[in-house]
């Protein structure tokens, strides 16, 4: 039996798919995004000098558009509550090399999944759950 994750109101995800990376270049990134706020995470990733930072500021940046837009959350009181990456499909090419032979190049893909968080309604239940 497969049983259903609740969805929590206050969180707002992101997804990206096939993400031409490799997931360990990706991971470096996201470990040190995770569990940060939105507006710190968007300028630690605008200043470090890596190819993964835009792939994962664009994410980051519509999981907080789809907080906004869909759920009417505050962009201030966000947090990355979860940020994963798996690995993708190997694209797969031929290059033509010496004496009629072929090398193999592998181009890695990943995918990546951001989940943004309002911590406002946790102090709210905190708060809620103290006058009880």
């Amino acid at each position: 039996m497969i049983k259903k994750r609740k969805k929590n109101p206050y969180e707002a995800s992101a997804s990206g798919f096939y993400i031409s990376m490799s997931a360990h270049k990706a991971r470096r990134i996201i470990d040190q995004i995770r569990g940060r706020s939105y507006e710190e995470t968007l300028m630690i990733l605008e200043l470090m000098p890596y190819r993964a930072c835009y792939p994962i500021f664009k994410l980051v940046y519509s999981a907080a558009a789809n907080a906004s837009h869909n759920m009417g959350l505050n962009e201030a009181s966000l947090v990355i509550s979860k940020a994963e990456v798996n690995e993708g499909a190997t694209m797969k090419k031929f290059k033509p090399r010496a004496r009629g032979r072929s090398y193999l190049i592998k181009r890695p893909t990943c995918h990546i999944s951001i989940v943004l968080e309002d911590i406002s309604y946790e102090e709210y239940e905190e708060d809620f759950l103290r006058r009880i």
